[in-house]
C-alpha cells in the first residue's frame, strides 16, 4: 500500500460489515441439486437424494426471522453494509430487497447461486456471471460492482470479472487493506481492486463450532477491532465482519452484534462503509498499475 494512502477524514479503520444473504439459493433436491445442502447447524451433512426439511426450513428462518432482526439494528445505527447476496435468494425473497433498499446498503454478488463455482468450465462460469449481474440489477435496480465465491474460485474468474464490469473482488483473506491486482482479459491487461474479507470473525464460526458461544465471538470481534485500530493510527486499516441472516439473526446472538456496534461506533475515526466505498477510494488513492484500465464498467 502507498504510504501516502488514507482513508477519508484520516479515519483509522474502515469497518466493512458484511451481509452474506444465501437462505433460498443453497443446494435443494427441490431445486434439482443431487443431493441437499451439507452446510447445516447440526453438522448433518446427507450425501443421498433426499430433501433435508428440517435445514431448508432453517434457512428459511435468516429470510422470516433473522432478516428484520439484522437489518433493523444496522437501519437504525445508520450503518451501511454490504450485502453479498446469491441472485436467486433475491429473487425467492424480494422482501429482503426492501430492507436492503431502506437502509441503502450495496449488493455486491454472491453467485447466481449458492453453489460451488469452481467446477465449471470457461463459458459456464460466465455465464453464472452473467446470470448474477442480470439478476440482481433486476431484482434491486441496481447490478453488482464486487463479487463473493462461495469458498473456491478458478484461475480465470478474476479475469471474467474484470470482463464483466467488476471494481472489486473479496475471494482474499491475505490481508488487512486493499490493493489492486491486474489481470489479462480479452479487452487488454485491467486491474481490479482486492478487497480482502476475514473468515476468523465470521459468525459461520456458530455452526462449524456447536461449543462456540456468542460471547467468545464478541470477545474475538472486539479483540480484532482494537487490534487494528491500534495499528490504524500508524497506518489505515479495514476489518471484515462477516454475517449470516440465519445465524447472528437468532433472537440468542443478535445481541452480541448489538454490542460489537456499540463498541465500534464509541472510537473516533472509524470509518463505517460498504466494500464498494473503499474499493472506490482506493481507487482516488492508489494508481492503477502501469500500462493496465480500471476493470470497473463506467456508468
Amino acid at each position: 500500500m502507498s504510504s501516502d494512502f488514507s482513508w477519508p477524514d484520516r479515519a483509522r479503520l474502515a469497518m466493512s460489515f458484511v451481509v452474506n444473504i444465501e437462505e433460498g439459493s443453497e443446494m435443494s433436491i427441490a431445486r434439482g441439486d443431487k443431493k441437499p445442502e451439507p452446510v447445516d447447524e447440526l453438522g448433518v451433512s446427507l450425501g443421498i437424494p433426499i430433501r433435508n426439511h428440517a435445514n431448508e426450513s432453517n434457512y428459511q428462518y435468516g429470510i422470516n426471522a433473522g432478516a428484520k432482526r439484522v437489518f433493523s439494528l444496522f437501519n437504525a445505527r445508520k450503518i451501511p453494509v454490504t450485502v453479498t447476496a446469491a441472485a436467486q435468494a433475491l429473487e425467492n425473497a424480494p422482501q429482503l430487497v426492501q430492507y436492503i433498499q431502506a437502509g441503502g446498503h450495496e449488493t455486491c454478488s454472491h453467485g447466481w447461486r449458492w453453489v460451488h463455482q469452481f467446477s465449471l468450465d470457461e463459458a459456464a462460469e460466465r455465464e453464472f456471471i452473467g446470470k448474477a449481474v442480470d439478476s440482481i440489477q433486476t431484482t434491486t435496480g441496481e447490478r453488482p460492482f464486487g463479487w463473493l465465491s462461495r469458498y473456491l474460485h478458478t484461475d480465470r474468474t478474476r479475469s471474467l470479472l474484470a470482463e464483466a464490469g467488476f471494481a472489486y473482488h473479496m475471494d482474499d483473506l491475505s490481508d488487512d487493506c486493499p490493493r489492486w491486482d491486474s489481470v489479462l482479459t480479452n479487452k487488454g491487461t485491467s486491474s481490479i481492486v482486492i478487497v480482502p474479507y476475514a473468515l476468523d470473525t465470521n459468525d459461520m464460526k456458530f455452526w462449524l463450532a456447536p461449543g462456540y458461544t456468542p460471547q467468545q465471538w464478541l470477545d474475538y470481534a472486539i479483540a480484532t477491532f482494537d487490534q487494528l485500530y491500534e495499528e490504524g493510527e500508524q497506518s489505515p486499516k479495514m476489518m471484515s465482519l462477516g454475517l449470516h441472516l440465519r445465524i447472528i439473526g437468532r433472537p440468542g446472538r443478535i445481541g452480541v452484534l448489538k454490542k460489537f456496534i456499540e463498541h465500534a461506533q464509541d472510537h473516533e475515526g472509524v470509518w463505517f462503509t460498504t466494500r464498494l466505498g473503499i474499493a472506490r477510494h482506493f481507487k482516488t488513492q492508489v494508481p492503477l498499475p502501469p500500462n493496465t484500465f480500471d476493470s470497473e464498467l463506467q456508468q
